[in-house]
């Protein structure tokens, strides 16, 4: 019942956010139109409706992650939670005003504070992210090319009194050293590709968080992308999220 209740009203929202962008592009009857945007408008008020509570999971679980033996992962995901928290009471005042529980609430002024408090738990949520495929990187790193610092710090060189490879001039350095840095940025994409390959919690939640950023950033205005792409990151990141829920493996813990 979680399933259901939590996440289609999700997925339909931007199912109908993205087929009446496609219908407005193709030139449909208003009336159409019109009745897409009332069931968009239908399937938010539900979602609203079934978030009721959800913050005070969000505290609960900002209360377990303040626990955490790591520093980075506690002040991520403690903030991040505490965000969501304050974001889902923001959700649950807009719905009292859609409803006609809050008559003369600005509906706008919310709808802005809800939407900051997402994209800062999004983002403290992809910075965790980050940390955790660094950590995997250089644990990788570690087991499959450990003799290779070393033998990149033994290399000769005419700072160390090694005067049979002269310095390079100035304008031919750049050029020496473009083949190093590619060989080291194929290396580092190969070690993402391998942890991202062998984590797909990691890879989904990664997956997810970079759909859902698009949504806040366009509802404030700082990177409008329209209502086309924000229904298609809305309905990906849906998807992702009920592949968490249909396989509880895929998701990331804690």
């Amino acid at each position: 019942m979680r399933f259901r209740s939590k996440y289609n009203p999700w997925a339909a929202q931007y199912a109908c956010t993205l087929l009446g962008y496609t219908l407005q592009k193709g030139g449909s009857g208003v009336q159409l139109l019109k009745m897409v945007k009332q069931l968009e408008t239908h399937m938010s008020l539900t979602r609203k409706l079934m978030r009721l509570g959800n913050s005070a999971e969000a505290v609960e679980a900002a209360k377990r992650a303040v626990h955490l033996s790591d520093s980075v992962l506690r002040l991520c995901l403690t903030v991040a939670h505490l965000n969501k928290a304050m974001y889902f009471a923001c959700d649950n005042v807009l719905w009292a005003g859609k409803v006609g529980l809050l008559p003369k609430l600005d509906q706008d002024k919310w709808s802005q504070r809800s939407f900051r408090y997402y994209l800062f738990a999004l983002m403290l949520n992809l910075t965790r992210d980050a940390y955790e495929i660094r950590l995997l990187m250089e644990r990788e790193a570690r087991t499959s090319h450990g003799g290779s610092n070393a033998t990149w710090t033994s290399s000769p060189s005419p700072e160390n009194g090694d005067l049979s490879h002269p310095h390079p001039s100035s304008s031919s350095f750049p050029v020496a050293i473009l083949p190093l840095l590619s060989e080291r940025f194929s290396r580092q994409f190969h070690l993402l590709g391998m942890v991202l390959r062998s984590n797909p919690p990691l890879l989904l939640d990664l997956l997810k968080n970079a759909c859902d950023v698009f949504i806040p950033l366009d509802r404030l205005g700082i990177y409008p992308t329209g209502q086309g792409f924000v229904g298609a990151c809305g309905l990906a990141s849906s998807v992702l999220s009920i592949l968490t829920i249909v396989h509880p493996w895929l998701k990331l813990k804690p």
